[in-house]
């Protein structure tokens, strides 16, 4: 479902990764470990069309991201892929509701279907009595939770996620591993999650450890 070979990055004199190859079935689990500049977010970045490779290519449900242009790029990232980080990035003005349903709007979905099937994935989510609180409102469990809900609003083929536990505490954590886990089996979507949480990594369909800008395993 996702196929990348021979991806290689720098940031001036700097080599973040160098020659990653890496394929991801269809509702497959893979988490990626190893040591806080090893490369890992930049990967995930490239994986999810967030950044450009120097070299590579990578292919999601065959299309290949980088021959595309800006536009299409983007419209393609909007429908078929879900982002989940460490920080949130709810829009702090925004209601629970309207943050879930930002990106379901820019693909132009219906505004009263998806105004319905927000509410019916924050409830699924449990935050049913959360839709008009604000970020400043919320847990920080509970605004994750609205950014997972946000991530799967355009039903996408992927989702990755970056440290999508690394600012909660060890019982919100486990809440939100089991959740990860109930999300693949019910919706039949892929995840790649990077995370420093080898509980969570052991849990996975595969772990793969980068070091020093390569996938050891």
């Amino acid at each position: 479902m996702l196929k990348a070979t021979n991806i290689f990055k720098s940031y001036e004199d700097v080599k973040v990764l160098r020659g990653v190859d890496i394929a991801i079935e269809k509702a497959e689990f893979v988490c990626i470990v190893g040591k806080s500049g090893s490369g890992k977010s930049t990967l995930l970045h490239i994986l999810g069309s967030l950044d450009k490779p120097d070299q590579g290519e990578v292919f999601i449900n065959n299309q290949n991201l980088f021959e595309m242009n800006e536009g299409d790029l983007a419209h393609f990232r909007n429908r078929h892929i879900g982002f989940v980080f460490q920080f949130h990035h709810l829009l702090k003005e925004f209601t629970a509701l309207e943050n879930v349903m930002i990106p379901g709007q820019i693909a132009k979905q219906n505004q009263a279907k998806l105004e319905t099937k927000s509410k019916e994935l924050l409830d699924y989510l449990g935050l049913a009595d959360r839709l008009t609180h604000k970020p400043s409102e919320l847990s920080g469990g509970e605004q994750q939770r609205v950014a997972i809900a946000r991530a799967l609003i355009n039903d996408p083929l992927i989702v990755f996620a970056d440290e999508p536990t690394g600012n909660l505490d060890t019982s919100t954590s486990e809440e939100l591993h089991e959740l990860f886990f109930k999300l693949r089996k019910d919706f039949d979507k892929s995840f790649v999650i990077v995370t420093h949480n080898e509980e969570l990594a052991n849990l996975s369909d595969r772990k793969l450890i980068m070091e020093d800008g390569m996938l050891v395993k």
